[in-house]
């Protein structure tokens, strides 16, 4: 059962409603279980919907895929059932075995960096920042790592907030997965 209630979307205050056509008009997609629980209080929708903006900055910076990658590998370490199987939807509707996706160079250190991130971000491995930095310029990282704490906090949030997995995301769970929250 979830702990934050979704809002119901057929009853939305005009605030409400607002903010969720300006999400759809400015990024597409649907309102998903996530959004529609975030839709209970419109200042929090919105800061959470700037991981979009970030997303959208970063994409022409280091590609689709690789950003995609970069947040299945947080959301995988951090055992985020709705991030990690919607990243794996991605993966999987690209042709890509999101269990052994083949990463580039640059795919690699994002991944090694997102699972890190996730399981230990007080302790990197001292060669892991070294790959980092040599990969990206400062700015860069920078975007990334904000990239990084949004993805983490819509984790949190997910995953805290016990929403149920949406229905279309239930053929992507990994093999065996039968969680829906």
């Amino acid at each position: 059962m979830p702990f934050l209630p979704e809002t119901d979307l057929g009853a939305l205050s005009p605030a409400q409603q607002a903010a969720a056509d300006r999400q759809l008009r400015d990024h597409g997609g649907r309102i998903t279980n996530m959004k529609a629980t975030l839709l209970g209080h419109v200042p929090s929708f919105d800061a959470y919907m700037q991981w979009y903006t970030l997303w959208d900055e970063l994409v022409p910076l280091v590609g689709d895929r690789a950003m995609t990658l970069f947040s299945y590998a947080i959301s995988d370490a951090n055992e985020c059932l709705i991030c990690s199987v919607f990243f794996r939807r991605i993966l999987i509707d690209g042709g890509a075995d999101p269990d052994d996706p083949q990463p580039t160079a640059t795919e690699s250190v994002l991944m090694d960096w997102g699972r890190a991130i996730a399981r230990t971000p007080s302790d990197l491995p001292d060669e892991l920042v070294a790959r980092v930095e040599s990969a990206f310029e400062p700015t860069l990282r920078l975007q990334l790592l904000a990239f990084a704490g949004l993805m983490v906090a819509t984790n949190l949030l997910n995953t805290v907030g016990r929403i149920p997995l949406d229905d279309v995301l239930y053929d992507y769970r990994k093999d065996g997965d039968v969680r829906v929250d």
